[in-house]
């Protein structure tokens, strides 16, 4: 603007001069004469600074998703791929939430639909079929990234946006969840896409149809994930002056067709029209039935979640709430307004809040930006911290359940007779991986664990069972030797306990895998694989 001003009033001071100043004048403006070529030339800067980001992001969230060799929870399987893997395959397990019909099929069908390209075009190795989901995740995430930076630098400026995107790059929690295919990562993807289209005081990309479009997406794949947006959405209502157009014109329509397109897939899969999202929500909220699979006291996420997700950011983050301008306000709202609703609930999870850390990370770039002092060892510490705790996660804790099952994937291939082949897995119900990462219709078993919906006060699942007495559960399951597996999977504290059985039924250890440095109850440091073997066998050994 200043430039276009500039030229403007040099063309009208020209025109009171006589032509004999007219080459003097013209010398003067030399400079704004060249300022056309000056603007050319920061546009391609620009242009080339956004390819250089783009590849950039992308690798890293490459590097990110080989670098994350852990698990974290059961439903990045069991709520994705295991459901995936059924639909395209026709073999695997439904867990009781989709018998139930608490889940929809609208995020399976991605993962559904990456597996049938590959079926079709004949390259449905469980190599693929494992790792193309998850990269095809942290393409997603990388995208969410960019439209964070790209937030940030129409609402404030370049150096402000930078460190807001070094701060969301270096969180330890993102990088641990930002590859996994979980409902949570695609919720936390899609609010960060969609807060780029909210019509925020400075934003240039608002559009209100795009945004709630993404909203009612976000809302259709996991339920929960209108909880942040509900001060949002009040927000820009309130500030809205044509409220009856925005909600008959916009909200209405974009809800409508997102919720039939939900039920239409609802209804092929299922064969039944079902509400999905209803369901969710009365079990999980209106019946907390989720208390389940334990609870946790209210003020959990104050004392312990939302500080652990946050990590060593969280002190920039309380110094950035003090700097951030009044606009941002309804950030921290919507991060108090999540953690007190899901306060309330008894069953929490870290990965619940996922979705507000976007949300944190600008008011940590805030505090980075505005460190006058002890900026680089601040920097240094934030980045190292979270880089270790990242590693260290991504890497070495909790890893044993996935490579316990390049066992079974060796076990399917390799065995010759392979009809003979059977696995029980004797730990905590959906420890591991299934189908989707063995991709062969190998006999497997695991201990069940879902929850009493009929209200009866002695309930206990076949988990609970089996580890009030193992070995007992273990000789009253196999009173004839022609129903034993060939191969026993345990954790290690397992294996003395149950030792009298695995002796006179010939079993012997046949690999080992680390798993964690922090054993719980049934939880080993370390996994088990016994295979049965044949008493010619062991008198060859």
């Amino acid at each position: 603007m200043e430039r276009d001003d500039g030229g403007g009033g040099g063309l009208f001071f020209r025109g009171l001069q006589n032509r004999s100043h007219e080459k003097t004048k013209l010398r003067t403006r030399k400079s704004t004469l060249y300022l056309s070529p000056q603007k050319s030339t920061g546009r391609c800067g620009d242009l080339s600074e956004n390819i250089y980001l783009v590849l950039f992001i992308i690798a890293l969230r490459i590097c990110n998703c080989f670098l994350v060799q852990t698990s974290f929870v059961p439903d990045e399987y069991w709520q994705s791929l295991e459901v995936a893997h059924r639909m395209v395959f026709n073999y695997g397990y439904l867990t009781w939430e989709w018998t139930e019909r608490l889940r929809g099929y609208t995020y399976p069908l991605i993962f559904a639909s990456i597996y049938k390209i590959l079926h079709l075009l004949g390259k449905d190795s469980v190599h693929l079929l494992i790792w193309i989901p998850r990269l095809a995740q942290a393409l997603l995430s990388a995208i969410a990234d960019l439209r964070l930076y790209s937030l940030m630098k129409q609402l404030e400026n370049q150096q402000v946006a930078r460190w807001v995107f070094f701060c969301q790059l270096c969180s330890w929690f993102t990088w641990y969840c930002c590859t996994r295919t979980l409902t949570n990562t695609m919720e936390t993807v899609l609010t960060i896409i969609a807060l780029f289209y909210y019509p925020l005081e400075g934003s240039k990309s608002m559009n209100s149809v795009k945004y709630s479009s993404l909203v009612a997406l976000a809302f259709i794949i996991r339920p929960t994930a209108v909880i942040p947006w509900i001060p949002l959405l009040f927000r820009h209502f309130w500030q809205e002056q044509r409220k009856l157009d925005l909600i008959l014109h916009q909200f209405l329509p974009v809800g409508f067709v997102t919720l039939s397109l939900s039920l239409i897939i609802d209804r092929i899969f299922f064969g039944q029209w079902t509400l999905v999202q209803y369901n969710f929500l009365k079990f999980n909220v209106l019946q907390d039935l989720g208390s389940f699979y334990g609870s946790h006291p209210w003020h959990w996420y104050f004392s312990q979640g939302f500080p652990a997700v946050l990590g060593t950011h969280l002190p920039f983050f309380i110094h950035g709430c003090f700097l951030a301008p009044k606009r941002y306000r309804i950030f921290l709202v919507t991060v108090l307004w999540t953690l007190l609703v899901y306060s309330m609930l008894s069953h929490k999870e870290f990965r619940f809040i996922y979705p507000v850390l976007p949300f944190c990370m600008v008011f940590c770039g805030y505090s980075l930006n505005n460190l006058k002092t002890w900026k680089k060892p601040a920097l240094s510490f934030l980045f190292l911290s979270n880089m270790l705790l990242a590693l260290y996660t991504g890497l070495v804790h909790q890893r044993g359940t996935l490579d316990v099952m390049t066992n079974i994937q060796e076990l399917s291939y390799n065995n010759t007779n392979i009809s003979s082949a059977s696995v029980l897995m004797m730990m905590p119900c959906h420890s591991t991986p299934y189908y989707s990462h063995v991709h062969y219709p190998l006999p497997m078993r695991f201990l069940q664990c879902p929850p009493d919906l009929t209200g009866k006060t002695d309930y206990l699942v076949e988990a609970d069972m089996f580890y009030l007495n193992p070995l007992k559960w273990l000789y009253m399951e196999f009173q004839n030797d022609s129903q034993l597996p060939t191969h026993l999977i345990i954790f290690s504290v397992l294996e003395e306990e149950i030792s009298p059985f695995l002796i006179s039924n010939n079993y012997e250890r046949t690999a080992v895998f680390f798993h964690t440095h922090f054993p719980e109850s049934r939880t080993g440091s370390h996994i088990y694989v016994y295979e049965r073997k044949l008493k010619g066998k062991l008198n060859q050994r």
